[in-house]
């Protein structure tokens, strides 16, 4: 199947990644940091920060944490260890539940 053109993006994700390109764009000035500086730092290029920092939904995950690394935003919670914490239960909670999810093969009877 060939890959769509583009790409649609839900309301709320849409949101989210503009907050969070919002707040590193903030962080950054406050800590007076030129985009050249914060592209730098991350090992990205400029166009990259300025398009983090517009809500892109096109940039890297990885880059976009960084750069929120970096410039002090707080993506989970701000204490790494809590982190560590969280990651460590929910890989406790993974491994109560099925490695894979399979379709049902029984039609539902929902006509009551």
């Amino acid at each position: 199947m060939a890959k769509p053109a583009t790409r649609s993006y839900s309301h709320y994700s849409r949101e989210a990644a503009r907050l969070l390109g919002l707040a590193i764009r903030v962080a950054r000035i406050e800590r007076g940091m030129t985009a050249e500086d914060l592209a730098e730092r991350a090992g990205v290029s400029r166009g990259l920060v300025r398009r983090a920092e517009e809500g892109d939904m096109g940039c890297s995950l990885g880059a976009v944490f960084e750069l929120a690394a970096i410039v002090g935003v707080p993506l989970f919670t701000p204490d790494p260890s809590m982190m560590t914490m969280q990651a460590a239960s929910l890989e406790r909670t993974l491994t109560l539940l099925p490695r894979a999810v399979h379709p049902s093969r029984k039609a539902v009877k929902d006509e009551f």
